[in-house]
């Protein structure tokens, strides 16, 4: 009788272990032994005590439990890491080449980890975790691979079944994702998370091996993203085709950025009172060579994506400033600039001390620059570094300007406690502001508001004549909009700035005769 070849011995042992290392064989290890010594007496029981051992290292079971119990587990959750769910994950992919069984693996994460994390701690953030990890497993079954990848992500692979299809995988996923977002106690409140999914068959999955199949997993899940919070893909050529298109936009985005494509150009902001320029507001835009003028919906995420806001954020400072030094030498008069500051800026703990330096180096005083910072992110209560960042700004003597109001939640507390300066009127409530009474309602009572704070108002979205004659009589004291001026770039403004004086100059008196 001839050994066994190599190929037929490994399929034995891949046979054999799922078995012996499953819990139902713990139900029969007693009744071998017993049914041994009842029919053959003592010399069978000892001679099955010791057979069995040698079964399970004939097989490598000890082998594979002790690699199983000697591979690295997340401290926090207890969940294998990417090193021990990649092994897994190959072995699930060379057992459904093999055997024609089904699979699939999941990769989930929770969306705005990293604010939940600045906003109540390490602590938080890890029972957030652990409690996702808990929750994951408890809808699998228990021979499924669940694994932590990365601070706020996941991954799951279904141990290989012959029936398994995409309709199936959709309802676990959303079963996960359900059990992810029930509400988490925290102290004496309660954390809302939602949490984005990214699903690849085993059948689907592109290329030829497991890391494919993952990164195809992966590649779902930003897709997901994309279309998020809380959403569910499924890999297909087509996603992968998206996914691609995002990471090239994100690797042009990034080149026009520091070759000079993307500028802020800048649209003008008057007064009501007199019709005067009070000043510009720097708005980024990319003008792709190919394309023409990208809208900044487009090109925003993907800078975001690449981390790239704050360098967005310097690159329109310094062309701003620049832009006041040149409207100061050309002798026009422009009060100021208004620069949008994002959340990743924000967060920069020598913020101040960079402005600071800026305004120092172009020799210009801190009051010519407005600082314009979403409602929703004062209204969120903001993290340490954010909230001393605008108070240090406004100390030093930069303009703070609340941008979107009426969309956030910014309480009069925190307008009061962080030196606002002047509210920007979202265009939501401008909109049609002269023929809708309720608009016009709404328009009065945050003027109101405002003239009993000491605080100053401009309108954003200003397109009709209609709509700037009600805000100038409503009180609101600027206005900004496509009805006064198109952002433009720079090289624009100075005929745009002498168009306009020159129609100031031609306006009738009140009181004058005209013939």
């Amino acid at each position: 009788m001839s050994m066994p070849t190599p190929s037929t011995l490994t399929r034995l042992r891949r046979r054999t272990l799922p078995i012996l290392l499953g819990p139902p064989i713990l139900a029969f290890l007693p009744a071998v032994s017993l049914g041994a010594f009842w029919l053959w007496g003592e010399t069978a029981l000892v001679l099955t005590s010791l057979g069995l051992p040698l079964l399970f290292a004939f097989v490598g079971a000890f082998d594979e439990r002790a690699r199983t119990l000697s591979t690295p587990r997340d401290a926090v959750t207890g969940l294998l890491l990417r090193d021990g769910f990649e092994s897994a994950l190959d072995r699930a992919y060379a057992e459904t080449t093999r055997s024609g069984l089904r699979s699939a693996c999941f990769v989930l994460e929770l969306d705005d980890y990293r604010e939940l994390e600045e906003r109540h701690g390490q602590g938080a953030a890890d029972l957030v975790a652990l409690q996702t990890g808990e929750r994951i497993g408890a809808a699998l079954r228990g021979s499924d691979i669940v694994a932590r990848i990365g601070d706020s992500r996941f991954a799951v692979c279904l141990t290989p079944v012959r029936q398994l299809d995409l309709e199936l995988c959709i309802q676990l996923a959303g079963r996960m994702q359900s059990a992810v977002e029930d509400p988490i106690p925290l102290d004496a409140g309660t954390i809302y998370m939602t949490c984005s999914v990214g699903i690849c068959l085993r059948s689907r999955a592109p290329g030829s091996d497991a890391a494919a199949w993952v990164a195809a997993a992966g590649e779902a899940l930003s897709d997901a993203q994309a279309n998020g919070p809380s959403a569910i893909r499924v890999y297909s050529q087509d996603t992968h085709r998206r996914t691609r298109a995002r990471s090239d936009l994100r690797e042009e985005a990034a080149a026009a950025l520091e070759n000079g494509q993307i500028q802020p150009w800048y649209q003008p902001q008057i007064s009501t009172d007199t019709g005067k320029i009070t000043g510009f507001e720097a708005l980024a835009r990319w003008q792709h060579p190919v394309h023409g003028m990208l809208p900044t919906a487009t090109f925003l995420p993907a800078l975001e994506e690449a981390g790239l806001m704050e360098r967005l954020g310097e690159v329109v400072l310094y062309n701003a400033l620049t832009a006041l030094k040149a409207w100061d030498s050309a002798g026009v008069d422009v009060p100021r600039v208004g620069v949008n500051f994002s959340p990743d800026e924000l967060r920069n703990p020598s913020l101040v001390d960079r402005i600071r330096w800026e305004l120092d180096r172009f020799d210009l005083t801190p009051d010519r620059l407005s600082i314009e910072i979403l409602e929703t992110v004062m209204g969120t209560d903001p993290d340490e570094t954010i909230a001393r960042n605008i108070a240090g700004l406004a100390r030093l003597g930069c303009r703070i300007d609340l941008d979107d109001f009426g969309t956030g939640q910014a309480s009069l507390a925190s307008i009061k406690r962080f030196a606002v300066s002047r509210i920007k009127i979202d265009r939501s409530f401008v909109m049609k502001a002269d023929r809708d009474p309720e608009q016009q309602n709404l328009i009065a009572a945050i003027l109101t508001m405002a003239e009993r704070l000491d605080l100053e108002t401009l309108a954003e979205g200003v397109e009709t004549v209609g709509e700037h004659a009600m805000l100038a009589q409503l009180g609101c004291d600027h206005v900004q909009g496509f009805g006064i001026g198109r952002p433009m770039p720079f090289d624009h403004t100075l005929d745009w700035i002498a168009a306009h004086r020159a129609k100031l100059q031609d306006a009738p008196r009140i009181g004058k005769e005209i013939g």
